[in-house]
């Protein structure tokens, strides 16, 4: 049986600034002084997607808007990010995400204005059930996969205690004060060591170095919609203590006219991963419990994404997807 290839499609938000037209030399002039842009995360769930479909053989178009404009009766799947949508004419049937906006806020009447639109996809549960009031049984979650090949656990000996991976993006002054230092000061209690690596400012190959030399992660980020990096450690076999303060989404472009709660920071996770602690308040306790499954080797955080989120799980859970879409529009 002949497999239809997909049609998917992917874009950053790049408008004319000054003239018609300007972005163009202006995007040469970026590659030509910064050199090539690296893959964002939202970028990272378009290429990982592609990387899945093509280890499960199923082959793609990207970004081939000829094709498609010859093809109304295809569906465009839009990864993101949504001024693809908002900005271009689509005839076809649409699979919207992950790589949409935060809110439904930013579009409520997203289907009654874009009836083409079938389904909304965002990265997580907790966030499928904050746009479910507004968008119902037409917005599912989705994961992106983990490339495990690259992901894998390094060999040679592990001298270093944690990898201390900072991506608190909010306040992070108070919670130098109210989190990192009383932290900090329960490592140095137990003669622990660690190392820092901040989100927005390290390479893959920075983390990956890091992670060869140390035995666990201690994760600090306010929430996560799906949680990259922290997965990306996991397939590692790097069990992580987890921050998950639960409580609100954060996001001050929301928050806190926007009340949503509970959240999470480690969205994707059983007792394989490692453990969770709320606040500097109960950190040692889940610290010592921690250490001390860490020396009978309880935790299994790789079997974990080899279970759920490898790219080949993820690209068939798409798939899925659009085949039931497919199923759809030729039942009608």
């Amino acid at each position: 049986m002949e497999i239809r290839p997909l049609n998917i499609f992917y874009e950053e938000p790049d408008p004319d600034r000054w003239i018609r037209f300007d972005r163009y030399p202006r995007r040469l002039i970026r590659t030509i002084v910064r050199g090539p842009q690296p893959a964002g995360g939202v970028m990272m769930v378009a290429l990982q997607l592609m990387r899945g479909l093509e280890r499960l053989n199923i082959p793609y178009r990207f970004n081939d808007y000829r094709y498609i404009k010859k093809h109304p009766e295809e569906l465009a799947c839009l990864i993101g990010k949504p001024q693809l949508l908002f900005e271009r004419q689509w005839p076809n049937p649409v699979l919207f995400g992950a790589g949409v906006y935060s809110h439904p806020v930013e579009c409520p009447d997203l289907f009654e204005k874009y009836p083409n639109v079938k389904k909304f996809l965002v990265p997580g549960e907790w966030m499928r059930k904050m746009c479910e009031p507004y968008y119902g049984n037409k917005v599912l979650s989705w994961a992106a996969g983990i490339d495990v090949d690259r992901w894998r656990p390094a060999e040679g000996r592990k001298t270093t205690d944690f990898l201390i991976y900072d991506k608190i993006r909010w306040d992070h002054r108070r919670f130098q004060g109210s989190l990192i230092q009383p932290i900090l000061k329960k490592l140095d209690d137990h003669q622990l060591s660690y190392r820092f690596i901040k989100y927005g400012s390290y390479r893959h190959d920075e983390l990956l170095e890091g992670l060869t030399c140390c035995k666990a992660v201690i994760f600090l980020c306010e929430h996560e919609t799906q949680g990259l990096a922290y997965q990306q450690i996991l397939a590692t076999d790097t069990p992580v203590l987890a921050w998950d303060r639960g409580g609100y989404w954060q996001d001050p472009a929301y928050y806190p006219s926007i009340k949503y709660g509970p959240v999470s920071s480690v969205p994707y996770w059983d007792s394989r991963c490692g453990e969770k602690f709320v606040d500097a308040g109960n950190f040692e306790q889940a610290l010592l419990l921690f250490t001390e499954r860490l020396k009978s080797a309880y935790y299994a955080p790789r079997q974990y994404i080899l279970d759920h989120l490898t790219l080949e799980k993820s690209a068939q859970a798409y798939l899925d997807i659009v085949a039931s879409l497919n199923e759809d529009t030729a039942d009608r």
